[in-house]
């Protein structure tokens, strides 16, 4: 009989507020549906591979967006974190969250799930911007590529090739028009302009509708650009790099609008022009650039605990600043007697124009917020109640901070004052769900319920089961824990060889002992709950007994009782202590030390019983099963191993994980949990690496069960509940994850094959990769070669080599093409071998009607099993299968397809054509096949034709068949006419076939649009005839008309809510 094992599971996870490796963006709460928002607002943040809601008020989590859907993009991890969130401005519910793995999807944050999702880009997306409409997407990668989206479409248009290195700023530029009425054309960017910016140091202005680098500047003298803030005006835009250096641009928007409506616009167009430089007070690198959306305010941030709010001076504090600067020139030159320089001083101050202002006159140094960590992003809240600015930070340390700035109107600059009172205040902050620094420490209670995890500064308990934040306590730096008996108490000990001991009712320190004099690495205590033992880096493990004392309670002559710890012994060995375990029984102490050594003690004599050799580095972790008959060690060499306590042997050494081992755990008590677990692997084995693992081993074969995947850091603990219900793990992403039991039983085949089809999935998204890379280098040499030849130098290139389709080959796409070729194979030999069935049928039936003696009537043909089951016919089943694929994936999936598999499709386009069968999926696969197969289709056509030259010529003049080939141009189609007198060649069949079909498929498509174009005109009649009797029953009854649009506008409006854009209006 075949063994099952338990199988766990990724359950829930809590402890972060945001990552550093994501934006924030502030949203209002109206556009929340949750009663419980507040009037502070809400902020998404990114959460490694989660999106998180936050009330900025109460600190509260509204909502947690994860995406349950399985994507083979991803890898076999499936746990890309997230790097870029943006929010629509026309749809404020919409955000388009950006993903490690260069996957992008958008979330609809009603319904708390995924709308759309694309895949383009081959690494992290570092920047998203939608357009004014919302139905436009760009987005930047740290491949150097940007991608434009369709929404509607749900398809990418095509990818922007000319950054050397990562993009690191993407705005979209589209001025108004004077004539608003003005139709788009079909893709919808008429007139749309993209600014980008890139860590090569240069900034370009794409044409998005020509499709090709309009502009290109160098942005910085340090050589990297990594930030850029746009005005809300769209006239001006600000650049930084390395050091503190703004560099200021002035954008010509009325020659971007007049830039397509020229006949000849210039060969070097120049629309973009630098203004000077500001100097920031810091001198780290600038990482966020942020206009206020209606005041005249910028925020600068790098990545230090500081955020510079710059303050754009008014057209008339700007004069009067020049007007104080001429003052002093004529001063100064009055004082020297320079009579040139007050002639010029005075001609200056008479002409009225006066000198342009310099950029230092326009910007000044509003205030410098101090955070409490360092600035990971920022963004601006807009709250109408509240009058002063107020600013968004989210910091490094796992905290968001909201901010109140002062913006009087007769605030003096920062040179022109010396108070040293801040100009600002920090309002709320969302702290307290997760630790600021890493976690070091985890440990369960007794029963189960709650969990401690300590890092530097800070001691916190959780109720497991709601993942809420019971108890914050301020600590040391804490390096081990654990709970006492009784679960009314935690101990810790710190890097000082110190241990702490905390009340978690009344969240007060009850004791600091000063324990040892160095590290204290590892706490233990013992399974009767009678003492406590302690090993710390000064070479003892120390035995602690518990007391309770009468302690007075401060301020009257009442006593309470504290529990206070008493040294009972202490054993001294040769090397730091850095694990300590007992065995189940009491009877055994394991010390792990320096020497790579684990030696095991008896524990009511301290005398020596065993020695364990073989590590090869120290070991860092043990662990002893519930017989106490073995024990696990871990070490930095990457390995665990087995030892018997009976004689010390060595059972097996086990290569674990790809970096050092940093814990393991046996199930403490197997038998005591529910009647999955009760009696089944209690020597089943929990070990976690800095690789980012957690697996769990059978330690009787000495075999890896699972291998789960989930965080995005180091692992530094493990705790496992004592029947082995879950497990929990704690990371240097400052997570912590519990890891559930499956319903389903484990089998090692079925494990095996599935992490075999990981490795194939690993090695296909490599090879991909790979092929990806080669592509885009034999474009970037033709690129070079081509401007070598044409002697254009690389500032001045247009279309040559920077537009490439916005596709991207992934397992998914691959399992999506063979689905599709499989089904198209399947379906064109049932829909043969059905036609043949047709035709003899109908011979026999003519053949019997005529009297004429004929063979049996013939058979009905034997239908693939997979139809049968679905009781479908060959075109339905076909069009199922297109139907279930994604639509961004569906474009990569049929530009896998061969040539030879276009003839079967188009046979089933003109039947789907003919049935008005999803005629919008039926015409996006028509065109893009057509567009990627233009020149096979044009290639089939010659090849027809020139077979039929070469036989008109071997059979003379006269020839038995002739080909006529015509085209419309108005119409854009072609007829074939051939004699049936000579049967024809392979070739020339499907040739014939796929002009055929393509001629059919002309027909039933013009049908199907001239139907709509009709059904469009009567719907637009009958809204003019209603109309008309609405004005009639208006003038006759004085009853107002009503305009149906208007009304839902104002229902809309009065909901607070907006119409989509594109959410469900493509196929």
């Amino acid at each position: 009989m075949v063994k099952t094992y338990l199988k766990y599971e990724h359950s829930h996870s809590f402890g972060v507020v945001a990552s550093a490796s994501s934006n924030a963006v502030w949203a209002p709460s109206s556009t929340e549906t949750n009663a419980r928002a507040t009037g502070a607002g809400k902020v998404y943040v990114g959460a490694n591979e989660d999106v998180l809601c936050w009330d900025v008020k109460k600190g509260e989590l509204l909502s947690r967006w994860r995406d349950s859907e399985q994507q083979q993009s991803s890898g076999p991890s499936q746990t890309a974190s997230v790097t870029a969130i943006t929010r629509s401005k026309t749809v404020p519910d919409v955000f388009a969250v950006g993903y490690s793995d260069g996957s992008i999807r958008l979330w609809d944050a009603r319904i708390n799930s995924v709308i759309i999702r694309f895949n383009g880009h081959r690494s992290a997306v570092t920047t998203l911007a939608f357009d004014k409409l919302g139905v436009k997407l760009a987005s930047g990668s740290r491949d150097t590529h940007i991608i434009i989206w369709d929404l509607v479409a749900e398809a990418g248009l095509f990818k922007l090739r000319g950054h050397k290195d990562q993009i690191t700023g993407i705005h979209w530029i589209q001025p108004s028009k004077d004539n608003e009425e003005e139709v788009q054309d079909d893709s919808g960017l008429a007139g749309a302009f993209v600014l980008s910016t890139g860590k090569d140091a240069l900034i370009k202005i794409w044409d998005v509708t020509a499709q090709y680098c309009l502009e290109t500047h160098i942005t910085q003298s340090n050589g990297e650009c990594w930030a850029l803030g746009v005005s809300p005006d769209e006239g001006g835009c600000i650049t930084a790099g390395n050091d503190g250096e703004l560099r200021v641009w002035v954008l010509d928007v009325e020659g971007l609008r007049n830039h397509g409506n020229q006949a000849d616009p210039p060969k070097e167009p120049s629309y973009l022009h630098e203004r000077g430089n500001i100097s920031r007070q810091g001198k780290d690198r600038t990482i966020g650039i942020c206009f206020h959306p209606k005041a005249d305010y910028v925020a600068v941030h790098g990545s230090e605990k500081s955020v510079e709010i710059w303050r754009i001076r008014s057209p008339t504090e700007v004069q009067r600043t020049m007007a104080r600067k001429r003052k002093r020139r004529r001063e100064k030159a009055a004082s020297s007697g320079d009579q040139d320089a007050d002639g010029d001083a005075n001609m200056i101050d008479g002409d009225g124009a006066g000198p342009v202002p310099e950029v230092s006159d326009v910007f000044i140094l509003h205030v410098i917020v101090r955070t409490g960590g360092k600035v990971r992003s920022i963004d601006w809240a807009i709250n109408k109640p509240n009058k002063n600015l107020q600013l968004l930070a989210a910091t490094s340390n796992n905290q968001l901070e909201l901010y109140d700035v002062d913006n009087s109107s007769n605030k003096k600059s920062k040179q022109e004052t010396s108070s040293d009172q801040p100009d600002y205040n920090r309002s709320f902050a969302v702290e307290l769900p997760g630790h600021r620094t890493d976690i070091r420490a985890i440990a369960l209670s007794s029963d189960d319920t709650m969990l401690a995890s300590a890092s530097n500064g800070s001691l916190k308990i959780w109720n497991v089961q709601t993942q809420s934040c019971l108890r914050t306590l301020e600590c040391g730096y804490a390096l081990s824990c654990a709970f006492l008996p009784g679960d009314r108490s935690v101990i810790l000990g710190n890097n000082k060889g110190e241990l702490e001991l905390f009340d978690i009712a009344s969240a007060t320190p009850l004791d600091v002992v000063k324990a040892h004099e160095s590290s204290t690495w590892t706490l233990r205590v013992q399974p009767d709950g009678k003492a406590l033992a302690s090993g710390s880096a000064d070479k003892t493990v120390k035995f602690w007994t518990f007391e309770t004392r009468q302690q007075e309670v401060p301020g009257t002559k009442r006593t309470t009782t504290r529990l206070h710890l008493s040294h009972l012994r202490t054993l001294k060995l040769g090397d730091d202590i850095l694990n300590i375990c007992f065995t189940p029984d009491s009877r055994l102490l394991a010390v792990s030390t320096l020497d790579n050594t684990v030696k095991v003690f008896f524990l009511d004599t301290l005398k020596l019983y065993l020695s364990l050799y073989g590590h090869k580095l120290p070991v860092l972790h043990m662990s002893i099963a519930n017989d106490s008959k073995l024990i696990a060690t871990c070490s930095a060499d990457k390995n665990i191993r087995f030892w018997g306590l009976d004689f010390g042997d060595c059972h097996r050494a086990l290569f674990a994980h790809e970096d050092s081992v940093m814990a393991v755990a046996f199930i403490p008590d197997p038998g005591s949990g529910s009647v999955a677990t009760q009696g089944q692997d209690a020597h089943t084995l929990f070990s976690v690496g800095k690789d980012g693992l957690l697996k769990t081993w059978d330690a009787d074969k000495f075999v890896q069960l699972q291998k789960l995947r989930g965080h995005h850091g180091e692992l530094s603990s493990l705790a496992v509940s004592r029947a082995g219900d879950f497990a929990v793990t704690a990371s240097r992403d400052r997570s912590v994850r519990v890891w559930g039991l499956s319903d389903e039983p484990l089998f090692l085949e079925e494990e095996r094959e599935r992490e075999m089809e990981e490795m194939h999935d690993e090695n296909v998204a490599e090879a991909l990769e790979k092929d990806a890379r080669d592509a885009d280098a034999m474009a970037e040499q033709y690129l070079q070669e081509r401007m070598q030849v044409d002697g254009v130098e690389p500032a001045n290139t247009a279309a040559d080599g920077t537009i490439a389709p916005a596709s991207k080959q992934t397992g998914a796409t691959l399992t999506a093409s063979e689905r599709i070729t499989e089904a198209l194979q399947l379906c064109a030999e049932d829909l043969s071998a059905n036609r043949s069935y047709q035709s003899a049928l109908r011979t026999y039936q003519q053949q019997k009607q005529q009297g004429v003696p004929t063979v049996p009537a013939p058979a009905p043909p034997q239908r693939h099993p997979v139809l049968t089951y679905k009781s479908q016919t060959a075109e339905h089943y076909l069009l199922a299968v297109l139907e279930s694929i994604p639509s961004p994936s569906l474009h990569d999936a049929l530009l896998l397809l061969p040539f030879s598999a276009v003839p079967s499709l188009f046979e089933f386009l003109k039947l789907w054509l003919q049935r008005r069968a999803n005629v919008p999926l039926c015409c996006r696969i028509l065109f893009f096949v057509l567009r990627t197969q233009w020149s096979q289709v044009v290639g089939a056509g010659g090849a027809l034709n020139g077979i039929v030259a070469d036989e008109e010529g071997a059979n003379g003049a006269a020839g038995k068949k002739s080909i006529t080939t015509g085209k419309d141009r108005e119409d854009g189609g072609d007829a074939l006419q051939e004699d049936d007198d000579e049967p024809q060649t392979g070739a020339q069949q499907s040739a014939t076939t796929l002009r055929t079909n393509m001629a059919e498929i002309q027909k039933h498509l013009r049908a199907v649009l001239g139907d709509w174009r009709s059904m469009t005109g009567f719907n637009a009649a009958a809204c003019g005839v209603m109309s008309e009797r609405l004005g009639v029953m208006e003038r006759a009854k004085g009853v107002k008309g009503v305009d149906v649009e208007e009304h839902d506008a104002d229902t809309m409006r009065k909901k607070g809510e907006k119409k989509r854009a594109f959410v469900g209006v493509s196929s």
